[in-house]
């Protein structure tokens, strides 16, 4: 498949490294991709947004899930998996997860990171929505993913791979056969590079994370603006499953005005034995799952929203006091001071919660190698949809996916070198075309984008809340276009203006899906379609972009998951 040729907006680079594979992001995926490329004696370059340790991974509080606990298996993981996913997992995806996830964790461990221990010197290992085992491994109580995080930074630091922070990645590069020949980025900041400049390789790995900055309200870094999502879409890969976006459902509420990034409070609070309730003090879970409190986020988010909708509420209660001060101060103390920090003490308060954006089930569509359909260009982590989450990502699987799928990479991008000598092939990029074709937005359409996708395709979703939204988006990408035809210009490139952009591809892929899909599944909540299809509706929604940036959509069965590498006819 080649590219669109849709590219944003931007200036010719300006200078340009060449190596054997450029990995974009820095997270658990990112990093794991990098080391091991490095491993493989590849010339390999991080790109990353911000610094190396400033993505989603570091702001993991439960854990990452594998079968490591006595008498648990691969098998019983993989059923809570399959179950959360809510019949639209890849089996097959997940029995890689689970069967090859205990040792990439032991991986893990060799490469630095230190997991909390119990008194015999084992994993301590805590359980969590979706689980009928405990086996979430954690880190400094609640701070696992920064403790992944620093693990890996030190060992890329220690490696010596060349990085390059600060650094947004804008478009993928290709050649004359529609291969992938490397990137563009903007480099903001001082350094050794500086403005838009290309890093030219054979192989892309995109873990660029997600897309909580879509919505208003997010667990997720303010640089979590689907970037790696919008650039494979003008690159003519295929994404899957946008409308199924995970809302978490226990977030600090910080009041009905709140925007950016909230506080998480962790799953595992819940796993430890805090009780949800409302207002009254009444556990409103019970009776709506066996598992009460610890039922997949789903349903677990939308029994808070009925409860809220039933008691005109903004907000429900976790409740946690009988934890004591020292389990609070031992097992949870980012969840604790993050509370306090907002004038709340959970030692003797219940914590106001509502649910919040949070995960992309969906992304780039990939296959059990990372795989893209656009040669040479792979995908893993939040970015990718590999078929391993479905239709509802199980509770602390991500990190999870984001080592296993980072090794299934590598391994195939080494294959590749040794059966058709990647290694010695140097890309040669068709030239960067001097007329723009992708209108930017102006800076402020951040702030009305997340409006629109709150109000129309948040937790509650309805034909009508879509359509609006539908048309409202429509209405910023057109007023971009015409002004592009029209006056010859649009918003002056930069970060602010590349992000809104790329928000706003993301939103109408999105919305786009969610309107199509006429039932409730998984973390896709139709008021208007409360039953779950599976005669009409167990499928998946994928989706490319047009050269004319019109959105061509089609359905596919969920045995027919992995991606093929062939164009396909539009229907």
């Amino acid at each position: 498949m080649t590219s669109t040729g849709i590219r944003l907006h931007a200036p010719a680079p300006g200078w340009s490294i060449a190596a054997d594979v450029v990995v974009v992001g820095s997270g658990v995926a990112g990093l794991t991709a990098a080391l091991r490329c490095e491993a493989e004696g590849l010339k390999t370059v991080v790109v990353t947004k911000a610094r190396l340790d400033d993505g989603s991974t570091r702001w993991a509080q439960g854990g990452i899930a594998a079968a490591l606990g006595e008498g648990d298996t691969p098998e019983q993981h993989l059923d809570d998996t399959l179950v959360a996913g809510a019949g639209l997992c890849d089996e097959e995806a997940v029995r890689i997860l689970v069967t090859e996830g205990p040792d990439a964790v032991r991986r893990l461990i060799a490469t630095g990171a230190h997991f909390d221990e119990s008194e015999e010197g084992g994993l301590e290992l805590t359980r969590e929505g979706g689980h009928h085992r405990r086996r979430i491994a954690h880190a400094g109580g609640d701070a696992t993913g920064a403790e992944i995080s620093r693990a890996l930074v030190e060992a890329v630091r220690a490696r010596g791979l060349r990085t390059i922070e600060n650094a947004l990645v804008l478009d993928l590069l290709t050649d004359a056969d529609g291969r992938t020949a490397g990137v563009t980025l903007h480099v903001m900041g001082e350094g050794q590079h500086d403005g838009v400049g290309a890093v030219h390789a054979p192989a892309v790995v995109l873990a660029t994370g997600g897309m909580g900055q879509v919505f208003s309200a997010t667990t997720n870094p303010s640089v979590s603006t689907g970037d790696g999502v919008a650039l494979a879409l003008r690159a003519g890969a295929e994404v899957s499953d946008l409308e199924f976006v995970q809302f978490h459902p226990t977030v600090l509420f910080l009041g009905p005005d709140a925007e950016g990034q909230q506080p998480l409070v962790s799953e595992a609070v819940r796993g430890e034995g805090a009780h949800l309730v409302d207002a009254d003090g009444v556990r409103f879970m019970i009776g709506q799952h066996e598992l009460a409190e610890l039922a997949p986020r789903d349903i677990v988010a939308k029994g808070i929203m009925r409860r809220m909708q039933e008691q005109d509420a903004e907000h429900m209660f976790l409740d946690a006091r009988h934890f004591g001060a020292d389990m609070w101060e031992h097992r949870f103390p980012t969840i604790l001071a993050a509370c306090r920090a907002h004038g709340i003490d959970p030692v003797h308060d219940p914590i106001p919660i509502a649910p919040a954006a949070h995960y992309a089930s969906g992304g780039v569509r990939t296959d059990s190698q990372g795989r893209t359909t656009v040669p040479g260009l792979y995908a893993c982590g939040e970015v990718a949809c590999t078929g391993v989450h479905g239709a509802n990502r199980l509770a602390s699987n991500s990190l999870l996916e984001g080592l296993v799928y980072a090794e299934r990479i590598v391994e195939d991008i080494a294959a590749s070198r040794a059966a058709n000598g990647l290694h010695a092939r140097v890309p040669h990029p068709v030239p960067y075309p001097e007329t723009p074709e992708h209108p930017l937005l102006a800076p402020e359409a951040r702030f009305a984008i997340q409006r629109i996708m709150t109000d129309g395709a948040g937790v509650l979703r309805s034909a009508e809340s879509m359509t609006k939204a539908a048309d409202q988006l429509q209405r910023l990408h057109t007023e971009a276009r015409d002004a592009l035809a029209e006056n010859g210009k649009t918003a002056e490139p930069g970060v602010d203006t590349w992000e809104a952009t790329n928000l706003l591809c993301v939103a109408r892929v999105l919305v786009a899906a969610g309107h199509l899909r006429e039932e409730t599944r998984g973390c896709h909540w139709r008021e208007d379609e409360p039953d779950r299809d599976d005669t009409t509706w167990r499928r998946h929604i994928v989706v490319r972009l047009n050269p004319d940036r019109t959105l061509a959509v089609h359905t596919t069965e969920t045995a027919d998951f992995p991606p093929t590498r062939q164009p396909q006819q539009e229907q």
